[in-house]
């Protein structure tokens, strides 16, 4: 993710370790955190709500209630009001500085999106949508990392609307964590109790039976619905469709399946439900980056044909 114009306009270098450029609007303030020498046990308080996504370089972050973690450009970490940071930086340099954002949100705008999900799109069998797991660390997926860079272009330009803009952009970034957790911690119970609500349930069917032909009526059928219902409960509870989330978890099976040696391209892409060599390939590509056969090779294995 490269950081706007604007901003490099409006930055000043009054340190090496966290400098902050802040841009403010209402209901929100965007920090961008850089940090050009190493450091240990940097310590980082906001009194709001905040998102954290990396743009640049390693961070070590030490939060409460969890293991230390190596926080990566193109993942973000949700933290409450008051949580208090403690960071390393093993890596950070004048050549290759550290970078991160911190978005400070107002509880009540989270407060507002959450209820309107709860009062339009409730949840099937589990409970309410709420920021159940705020010390949520993810990797941002396409949705997620658009709006971020779209969020930093809007807060560093000068419009008469940006308010506007802002609080919608806000509250679909609310949306979609909220249904990136949610799909987490159905992938998380799928693995664990699979009989406690009808996503997991089928979410797990899902994976036991990736390499078969999956429809909307088999799935549905396991979740005891109708297909228009299951597939709206689907695209709700997780913010992609049925067909996306295979699709996804077929192709995360087939980049594990090609760093193994002995496995070829064409037997990966039939064994994980593809049907379509060229299809699979195009996907793969999409998703990825690069194609099969390079993931292959860059892991330092002989593709077999």
């Amino acid at each position: 993710m490269e950081l706007p114009v604007n901003y490099r306009k409006g930055r000043k270098l009054e340190t090496l370790v966290e400098n902050r450029t802040t841009y403010t609007v209402h209901k929100a303030e965007m920090n961008v955190f850089e940090t050009h020498e190493q450091a240990e046990q940097i310590l980082l308080q906001f009194n709001q709500p905040v998102l954290a996504s990396m743009v640049q370089g390693k961070k070590i972050m030490h939060l409460n209630g969890m293991e230390s973690f190596a926080f990566l450009p193109g993942e973000s970490v949700m933290l409450p009001s008051n949580e208090l940071m403690c960071i390393d930086f093993p890596e950070a340099s004048r050549i290759n500085p550290t970078k991160c954002l911190a978005l400070a949100i107002e509880p009540d705008t989270i407060d507002q999106v959450i209820n309107l999900l709860n009062e339009t799109k409730p949840k099937v069998d589990t409970g309410e949508w709420t920021m159940c797991d705020y010390n949520y660390h993810f990797a941002n997926d396409i949705a997620i990392g658009q709006i971020i860079h779209r969020l930093i272009f809007l807060f560093t330009e000068n419009h008469p609307a940006k308010e506007l803009f802002v609080d919608m952009m806000l509250r679909e970034l609310i949306i979609r964590m909220l249904q990136s957790e949610s799909r987490h911690l159905h992938l998380k119970e799928a693995t664990t109790n699979i009989n406690n609500n009808r996503l997991s349930h089928v979410i797990h069917f899902i994976r036991s039976n990736i390499h078969e032909k999956l429809s909307i009526k088999t799935l549905s059928q396991q979740a005891y619905m109708s297909e228009s219902h299951f597939f709206r409960m689907f695209k709700n509870e997780l913010g992609l469709s049925p067909v996306d989330f295979i699709n996804e978890e077929r192709l995360q099976l087939a980049a594990r399946m090609l760093s193994n040696a002995q496995r070829s391209v064409n037997d990966v892409y039939a064994d994980c439900g593809f049907n379509s060599h060229s299809y699979f390939n195009r996907m793969f590509k999409r998703t990825f980056g690069v194609s099969p056969d390079h993931l292959q090779k860059q892991s330092g294995r002989t593709l077999v044909i």
